[in-house]
């Protein structure tokens, strides 16, 4: 497979050649490897970038119109790649300040705390609040009409009622949910 150029590599990967797709990979995993890198991504980030980058060539094969460019397209793709992993990265937010040695409730107590509150403030609701609450979560599926008919109560007034049974809930989640 040494001897083979790019398009007879494509052609054969595409029939499903597994000689051909490794000396593709053989050939470029060096520099595919070096693109999350050079942008300073971290080892395991730099790895998802170069799995994504390949499976785009694995589902673009028959559609690379240059083949004597492919590490060109291959350093565009994990480029391409590359960049959107950065811009998800700078919309995590880290959990606040939280240290294992502390010995305040872990971040997933806190949010058993949280949960275990709503469920307590949602149970204090009037019925009337509790079914719709219910359905516009979990039947979003249904129009305005149907759930008034399913409340017994006038489409026209639906709207308002649910915010006043929002704003009920909201007072009442200030209330007892601990920080």
């Amino acid at each position: 497979m040494h001897d083979r150029n790019n398009t007879e590599l494509l052609v054969r990967a595409g029939c499903g050649d597994a000689a051909a797709w490794h000396e593709i990979v053989r050939r470029y995993a060096r520099l595919v490897w070096a693109v999350p890198r050079s942008h300073r991504l971290s080892p395991e980030d730099a790895a998802d970038v170069c799995q994504a980058t390949w499976l785009a060539l694995a589902e673009n094969l028959s559609r690379i119109r240059r083949p004597e460019r492919l590490g060109a397209w291959l350093v565009t793709t994990t480029r391409r790649e590359t960049l959107t992993v950065l811009r998800l990265r700078g919309r995590e937010v880290p959990l606040d300040r939280w240290d294992a040695a502390d010995d305040g409730p872990t971040p997933e107590e806190r949010a058993l705390a949280r949960d275990a509150g709503l469920w307590h403030a949602y149970a204090t609701l009037t019925d009337r609040c509790r079914e719709i609450l219910r359905l516009a979560a979990f039947a979003p599926e249904l129009s305005f009409t149907q759930v008034a008919e399913a409340v017994g109560i006038p489409v026209n007034s639906l709207g308002a009622t649910r915010g006043r049974c929002l704003a009920v809930l909201r007072r009442r989640l200030g209330a007892e949910v601990p920080r």
